[in-house]
């Protein structure tokens, strides 16, 4: 198959990048961005610029990049590191600061490079949190290994008393990976049920510390203005910038039973639990739909200093 003689080649060699860099792509709108870094007070303004809003939909990738949502926000992650801070980011010969996603010539080894993402962080038909902290930690060896240190966490929605100010502390240290849950009507009145979720980069957050909303900006790879027009699987598409807002929501959350491969029950028949968890719904215009509910359920953070 094209996709795994892809992946394959990404995770066991070199993919040769040019050998100069090339000049920053920025998110903003309207161009110039200009970043803030306001954090005092009761109120906080966050942005970071030169971020890249590369498109997870690509051929060359397991149906097309549909579930490569992860691998493709944390390499926006890594544009930041390798463009703007100069961290020599990326995996032997291919370095991410030597890469542009506008340029064309450098497609290809793009889409290799989020491969080896999703190889790194185990993408299974989709890939989590946890283990794209461990791809992050791959693509950053070079750094370490030239003296530079590093870091990343993550943060939960529930049981966190400020989730808001803990996302805007941790966006000023560098671009944050996002994730959100799709929730559907549950079994019962008032209750909700993942059915299943995205992960997306943040750029930029403005709000108040201990706030029950926030405004974000988002580089979000599945939401390309041209998606499923023309030669969208071979071009990458114009960088946007969109805007949501995050409200804080205590919902009851219905969890059905996995099924576990290992006995002869099908357990999936077996009823679910409820709980009540705390979810911040993220709403904005190209963020409409008549079935499900967009709750956010984390987010990962990442830092470099040298």
């Amino acid at each position: 198959m094209i996709r795994n003689a892809l992946i394959a080649a990404a995770a066991l060699t070199a993919v040769v990048a040019p050998a100069t860099a090339v000049a920053d792509p920025i998110i903003g709108t309207p161009p110039p961005c200009v970043g803030a870094s306001d954090l005092a007070g009761s109120e906080f303004n966050v942005k970071k610029c030169g971020v890249s809003d590369v498109d997870q939909h690509r051929a060359g990738l397991e149906n097309n990049g549909g579930a490569y949502c992860g691998p493709a926000s944390l390499y926006n992650v890594l544009h930041y590191w390798g463009h703007e801070k100069d961290a020599p980011v990326g995996w032997l010969t291919t370095k991410v600061g030597n890469l542009n996603p506008k340029d064309p010539a450098d497609y290809s080894v793009i889409t290799n490079s989020i491969g080896r993402i999703g190889v790194d962080a185990k993408y299974n038909g989709g890939t989590n949190l946890t283990n794209l902290r461990t791809a992050w930690n791959i693509a950053t060896k070079p750094a370490r290994d030239a003296g530079w240190t590093t870091s990343t966490g993550a943060v939960s929605t529930h049981e966190n008393p400020d989730f808001a100010g803990e996302l805007a502390k941790k966006l000023n240290e560098g671009p944050l990976q996002l994730v959100y849950g799709r929730y559907k009507a549950g079994p019962t009145t008032g209750s909700l049920q993942r059915s299943g979720g995205h992960i997306i980069t943040v750029v930029s957050a403005t709000g108040s510390f201990g706030g029950n909303t926030i405004q974000l900006k988002l580089a979000d790879p599945g939401r390309a203005g041209d998606s499923g027009q023309g030669n969208y699987l071979y071009t990458q598409s114009a960088y946007e910038s969109l805007d949501v807002t995050l409200t804080k929501r205590s919902i009851k959350e219905y969890v059905p039973v996995k099924d576990d491969e290992n006995t002869r029950e099908d357990e999936s028949l077996e009823p679910g639990t409820y709980r009540t968890v705390t979810r911040w719904e993220l709403t904005g215009p190209r963020y409409v739909s008549d079935t499900t509910r967009q709750m956010v359920e984390a987010f990962n953070w990442f830092d470099m200093a040298k």
